[in-house]
């Protein structure tokens, strides 16, 4: 059967530099190739390329890998995602690009979406691109990027950045929240989930969450505040104290509140407000309830507190956000680059 003229999915080119992490080179096309439309064709097409003409590219392990692509793939991609690299020369030495990659973005588009994952951030801040923007790298490699790139506005306590049409992320894990957010702002929060059911990890860390937990587990003889979490999560639709989630845990609410930043990276507010705006995500594209139904539901109260916490979230409203992504369930076109900008969320 003739595939229909108007149909092409996007575009997602990833740049493969020598010394490249394999498994950050991976997660671009884990994430990006599995959505499917309701036709069940592709909604991306995802192709690695290199910055030399089709052949080998080193990487960090025993093994090269044949790329068959050369820059040219980068001057049709609508995404382009650069993943970290431990071979970055003059780039992470001296801040500069070398001659074949600077030619190699010159092929972008303007307009194009960017996005790094880990130490990738170094290419697009050396290209200019991060001058006076956010931008967020690997927590180790924080303050030598900073010293690097002084007019970019480094934030090392975040797993992701979302500036609109660029996108940095931190190491490793976080590139998978960075790509399942894209796939988040491109088609909603159930083709997002799907594949992160798929991929057998969390649907959804915020990209304002901490880097790093200075003690990630509790230690065991130690109560833990999952039991209050777990509690909470089948009660958003109600009002939910501070101290009633301490007292599922028997704990004081001073010591609550520091074991859950110490276990969730984010304070119980933070967290609470970000479980609340998740499930009216769902519901909005998934329901037809009104958005004062979906409001009290989440435990927002009025459809007003529930639309301040979208904007501040998501910077669209409820209404917008269901008409786009009820939209886009059904195969019309995804939300444009500016439904989640500014979505830096730093903790607190």
């Amino acid at each position: 059967m003739a595939v229909p003229e108007e149909y092409r999915p996007h575009r997602v080119a990833v740049l493969a530099l020598d010394g490249l992490i394999p498994f950050e080179l991976g997660i671009p096309h884990r994430i990006f190739s599995r959505p499917r439309d309701a036709a069940g064709r592709p909604l991306y097409e995802v192709v690695t390329c290199s910055v030399r003409p089709p052949g080998p590219v080193a990487t960090s392990a025993d093994f090269s890998l044949h790329v068959v692509h050369g820059p040219e793939a980068l001057a049709t991609a609508d995404t382009v995602i650069v993943p970290a690299s431990y071979e970055l020369g003059p780039l992470y030495e001296e801040g500069r690009l070398t001659d074949d990659l600077a030619g190699a973005l010159a092929v972008v588009r303007p307009g194009t979406r960017l996005a790094s994952i880990c130490i990738g951030g170094y290419v697009l801040a050396a290209a200019g691109l991060l001058d006076g923007r956010p931008a967020t790298t690997h927590w180790a490699h924080a303050e030598h990027f900073q010293r690097m790139f002084p007019k970019v506005r480094v934030n090392a306590e975040v797993l992701f950045i979302d500036d609109g049409d660029v996108l940095t992320s931190a190491g490793v894990a976080a590139g998978i929240d960075l790509c399942l957010h894209m796939l988040r702002r491109d088609h909603g929060t159930a083709v997002a989930n799907d594949v992160a059911r798929s991929t057998i990890v969390p649907p959804h860390r915020d990209g304002g969450q901490a880097q790093y937990i200075r003690r990630p587990l509790p230690e065991p003889q130690l109560a833990t505040t999952t039991g209050a979490r777990a509690w909470a999560l089948d009660r958003l639709h109600e009002p939910i104290q501070l101290r009633d989630m301490a007292e599922r845990e028997a704990m004081s609410v001073r010591t609550f509140t520091r074991r859950f930043r110490e276990e969730a990276g984010v304070s119980p507010g933070q967290w609470l407000t970000g479980q609340r705006v998740e499930r009216a995500r769902h519901l909005l594209e998934s329901t037809d309830l009104s958005v004062d139904q979906v409001a009290r539901d989440c435990g927002f109260g009025t459809a007003q507190s529930m639309r301040q916490h979208l904007q501040q979230a998501l910077g669209v409203t409820p209404t917008a956000y269901r008409r786009t992504f009820r939209a886009g369930a059904a195969g019309a076109d995804t939300v444009g680059a500016d439904a989640d900008a500014g979505v830096v969320g730093a903790a607190d």
